[in-house]
């Protein structure tokens, strides 16, 4: 075989891997700016509490297997995260990387969100 050929297929396979161990992972510093930033402005604050909302309708969604609403739902949830700002989707893409049943960091991250949680009236 080609030896260029094969070392183009390994450059293909490795740099997925390699861009996501560059991923930056998140710090508590970062989930409580995030929650500052929101908790400051009232229309951040609803933008969150219908994600929330929404999050709740992909749980009961999964539950019935409906992948069409599923699919509708996170359509929905992407355009309000943007919304947040920038920081918001960082801390979101970072978090996927952390298991919060798991992760000693990923419980600490949901309870400083607590606060901002309990303004969200269901």
């Amino acid at each position: 075989m080609n030896r260029r050929f094969i070392v183009a297929i390994l450059l293909v396979a490795a740099v997925p891997a390699f861009a996501q161990a560059q991923k930056p992972r998140v710090t508590k510093d970062d989930a409580q700016k995030v929650v500052t930033i929101i908790s400051g402005d009232k229309a951040k604050i609803q933008t969150y509490c219908d994600i929330q909302k929404l999050g709740e309708q992909m749980e009961r969604a999964y539950e019935k297997q409906n992948l069409k609403l599923l699919d509708e739902l996170l359509q929905k949830i992407d355009a309000l995260e943007k919304t947040l700002g920038p920081e918001y989707v960082a801390l979101i893409e970072g978090l996927d990387l952390i298991n919060p049943e798991k992760d000693k960091l990923g419980v600490e991250f949901l309870s400083i969100f607590g606060p901002l949680d309990r303004l969200c009236t269901r």
